[in-house]
């Protein structure tokens, strides 16, 4: 089981509930090791310094404040002192309407659990109650010598802590970006054209369908190269769209996306249905239809052994496919 990155005491009123805060999210990469050109040699990042040019451990090195003339030294342990609550306390200011936080202010989500069987009854209240307003804790706590403005939240009958962003940490877009269009309006049939292929492209949620491509063309870039083999480029970047060419791209992406051409009808076709019609072009009728994978052997392995298996039967384009693909591409090499 995971270890908690925080441990402290969560309080609403005069309930307090010692609990512990859970990382929720990983974040998969593929990690690189940095090495001179040429040469197998591993380049290290090191402490060093800067007048004298010796590395410093790590106990060593204080924290210094500039402050133009001189540097103001504070020890951890002094960052802790000042701390509210000296790091451990986690205490409600009052419940808002989650409708109220705007979605800019989230940051990184975090599991919340008890400390303990006998805290489940107080865990269990708080979570359903929370639940049943629709309402968010709001509080400020410190982790890590850095202070935090969270909002607690009921997801799925348990706790979650989401870090905000301060407020004066948003930044103006009025500000910070010179080419907004302002008074720029388009016309009626841009507009009911621009509806319409959104209607056209309208999908249920379903996180699971989506998946990190790049890592995978990564990982296929780097099987490619140990064998030996090349990696088909990326298609380049779609052209922007001039403002005279608007309205045929709008008609034609319409079109593509099965909304009844020149009717001006409400668009009715859902994700499937154009998953359907992409299967229908890569299946034209008269060609053999790829089958799917069996339910027992392909199905089973792990995205990055599918790739393995790909690599192995040489399958044209396999660096673009997604999971569900190479399962249909092997089981189809395979008859």
């Amino acid at each position: 089981m995971a270890r908690p990155v925080w441990a402290g005491n969560l309080s609403f009123g005069l309930v307090s509930l010692p609990v512990g805060l859970y990382t929720a999210t990983d974040r998969h990469t593929i990690h690189f090791h940095q090495l001179q050109r040429g040469t197998s040699d591993r380049i290290r990042n090191r402490r060093v310094n800067e007048r004298t040019g010796d590395e410093v451990e790590l106990d060593d090195i204080v924290k210094g404040f500039d402050t133009g003339e001189e540097y103001v030294l504070v020890e951890p342990e002094e960052l802790d002192e000042i701390a509210p609550g000296r790091s451990r306390s986690l205490e409600i200011a009052g419940f808002v309407d989650l409708a109220e936080v705007d979605p800019i202010f989230f940051d990184k989500t975090y599991y919340l659990g008890p400390r303990g069987f006998e805290y489940g009854k107080v865990y269990s209240l708080l979570e359903q109650a929370l639940a049943k307003a629709g309402k968010a804790g709001i509080a400020t706590f410190v982790m890590r010598q850095h202070e935090y403005l969270v909002a607690l939240k009921s997801e799925n009958g348990l706790l979650t802590l989401h870090t905000l962003h301060w407020a004066d940490e948003i930044r103006d877009p009025k500000k910070e970006i010179d080419t907004l269009p302002g008074k720029a309006k388009a016309s009626e049939k841009e507009l009911k054209m621009a509806e319409q292929l959104i209607a056209a492209m309208s999908m249920t949620w379903g996180p699971d369908e989506f998946h990190d491509t790049f890592q995978e063309k990564v990982a296929a870039l780097i099987e490619a190269k140990k064998a030996g083999e090349t990696v088909e480029k990326a298609e380049p970047a779609a052209e922007p769209t001039g403002v005279v060419d608007l309205m045929e791209a709008l008609r034609a992406s319409v079109e593509r996306a099965g909304s009844p051409k020149g009717t001006g009808g409400k668009a009715t076709t859902s994700r499937k249905a154009a998953v359907s019609s992409k299967a229908a072009a890569k299946n034209p009728p008269g060609k053999k239809r790829i089958r799917s994978a069996p339910k027992e052997g392909l199905s089973e392995l792990s995205k990055a052994d599918l790739y393995k298996k790909a690599a192995a039967a040489n399958l044209p384009g396999r660096s673009q496919m997604s999971r569900s693909d190479l399962l249909q591409a092997l089981a189809a090499s395979r008859t």
